[in-house]
């Protein structure tokens, strides 16, 4: 499912400075940015919430300039994806981490529950999403953006191809890539 484009006349508000414009664009986009940089960050919620408020931070700055021309979802999910590789290259990350453990201690990973009625298949289910959360969060980070916008964002190439400044072919390039490697990490799970 893709994500829906802003109203033409709230984009115009926004541009403008109407803060109940901005606040109809934070309120619909915020928690798919939030999902998209928790995944690209490795499940650190810490750092992706304090992303996630830099990329509306950017967007509101950024917002005066933005061509009505071009697709919002893909401008912003450029900034998201630029912001949170940024901070992953320049190590934000750790250091978030370090004070997050240092604050917390080390919580245990976040139990996500199937539904299933059996103890035994739910730890079966967690472990094989444990081993394919490793297995997108270990591929190079252009490769993970472009996996998670495809696969958990509903993104078109196109759309990808701009949020990563790159053409077409090599986001088609990056997914096959990607794709390949997840398929040889995770074949015996199938």
């Amino acid at each position: 499912m893709s994500l829906p484009q802003p109203d033409l006349a709230v984009l115009r508000k926004a541009q403008r400075g109407d803060e109940r414009a901005f606040a109809i664009i934070l309120r619909t986009y915020e928690t798919p940015v939030y999902n998209y940089v928790l995944r690209l960050t490795n499940g650190d919620r810490a750092l992706a919430e304090d992303l996630t408020q830099e990329v509306f931070l950017r967007v509101f700055q950024g917002l005066p300039r933005f061509s009505l021309r071009c697709k919002f979802t893909t401008w912003l999910f450029r900034i998201a994806t630029h912001t949170a590789l940024n901070a992953l290259r320049d190590g934000k990350r750790e250091r978030a981490q370090e004070s997050l453990d240092a604050v917390s201690g080390d919580l245990p990973a976040r139990q996500i529950p199937d539904g299933r009625p059996s103890v035994e298949q739910s730890m079966v289910f967690q472990v094989r999403l444990d081993e394919v959360r490793r297995a997108v969060a270990a591929l190079p980070a252009k490769q993970r953006a472009a996996v998670l916008m495809h696969k958990y964002e509903a993104m078109e190439y196109s759309q990808i191809a701009s949020s990563l400044d790159c053409s077409e072919s090599a986001v088609k390039s990056l997914l096959f890539r990607a794709y390949e490697t997840l398929r040889a990490r995770l074949a015996h799970i199938a």
